[in-house]
């Protein structure tokens, strides 16, 4: 009996080790593709950049029509202004041109993941900007006007987000992915609920996105945030101010961390972009 106890540990224990290989960051893309591939037969994976406007006609031929005069263009133009008065190029690789695909990403020498808005803040600070004075915050507005000048420059290159095989990394990476898949808030939905699960469904007048291609068009401009702000800045948000939106909306408390980027939306920022990868940055996109 002793013998037989030892070796069920004994499978155990190597049945856990392969199951936590087999569950590698490389699998998750695998099946999350794979899923969407079945749930939307045809569509092709560069389309998905395009959220509902890839499986829904009808919302498609206004979202064409709403691109040949992009709301989004003025905002990108000021942040093109900032971008060059603030001397953001020089904080970044290539003068910050052309490096979106890239981000967010894992610093071996810091054991974080930094992401293009934690690094486009962090600059900012380090050159002296005024903060306060210039109205610069996270998720919006100016800030989110220079972000998505640099994801304008990165348009037709493909995501490419690295989890590296470092225990640090796949400890972020996991975080993020089980923020994806967990419930909360009133409605007890999670982000799979509403962008795996029930894709394509509606919410009242709203079509639910597909999770796969979500991040390639952030920052994005919605009508939904236009009525809201003022001027050409009123409706541009970054990704991790759709993330406190989502929040809201499933009635839980939205993350929120002074001064920086809550560390929780930076693991789900993580994750999520890597499942998208190989689609090509379209940022900034117009949505709903």
């Amino acid at each position: 009996m002793k013998k037989l106890l030892i070796s069920v540990i004994a499978f155990a224990l190597v049945g856990g080790a392969s199951m936590s290989v087999l569950a590698s960051p490389a699998k998750d893309l695998k099946e999350f593709r794979a899923y969407f591939f079945k749930r939307f037969p045809g569509v092709p994976l560069q389309e998905y950049a395009n959220g509902i406007y890839a499986i829904d006609k009808n919302r498609r031929i206004e979202w064409e029509a709403m691109e040949e005069f992009p709301p989004y263009e003025p905002a990108v133009d000021i942040g093109k202004d900032l971008f060059e008065r603030y001397n953001v190029g020089k904080c970044f690789k290539n003068g910050g041109i052309g490096i979106r695909q890239n981000y967010p990403y894992f610093n071996k020498k810091t054991g974080k993941v930094h992401t293009l808005e934690g690094d486009l803040m962090a600059c900012l600070k380090k050159n002296g900007v005024d903060l306060k004075k210039e109205k610069i915050k996270y998720k919006k507005g100016k800030f989110a006007a220079i972000s998505a000048y640099m994801a304008y420059t990165s348009r037709g290159k493909k995501l490419n987000v690295v989890v590296p095989n470092d225990p640090r990394a796949l400890k972020i990476y996991n975080r993020g992915k089980t923020h994806f898949y967990a419930k909360r808030g009133q409605l007890n939905f999670s982000c799979a609920d509403c962008h795996m699960y029930q894709a394509g469904m509606m919410v009242r007048t709203n079509l639910l996105s597909p999770a796969l291609g979500h991040v390639t068009h952030f920052p994005v401009y919605r009508k939904k945030w236009e009525f809201k702000g003022k001027g050409a800045l009123g409706g541009l948000g970054t990704i991790q101010r759709r993330y406190g939106g989502c929040n809201k909306q499933v009635r839980a408390k939205p993350l929120k961390a002074k001064g920086k980027q809550h560390p929780e939306y930076v693991a789900l920022e993580f994750f999520h972009s890597y499942m998208s990868n190989g689609i090509k940055i379209n940022a900034p996109g117009v949505r709903q």
